[in-house]
């Protein structure tokens, strides 16, 4: 597993105030991995007639997993 992942794993722990304890949310995690994909897409270097192409991959992947575009 990479740093990254690690990282994303580490930020989808919630703090639960009622039971003072963490729990992993899945979900979050999720949703945390698809935005990094679409990060990843917009930082790949294209040219300028690709741009908008990058751009509707990103949405896509983005609305295929129902994360917030």
């Amino acid at each position: 597993m990479n740093e990254r992942i690690r990282e994303l794993v580490e930020k989808s722990y919630i703090y639960d105030r009622q039971n003072d304890s963490s729990f992993f949310d899945k979900e979050k995690f999720a949703q945390l991995i698809v935005a990094e994909c679409a990060k990843v897409i917009l930082e790949t270097p294209v040219s300028n007639t690709e741009i908008d192409a990058m751009h509707r991959i990103r949405d896509s992947v983005k609305q295929h997993f129902g994360v917030e575009l």
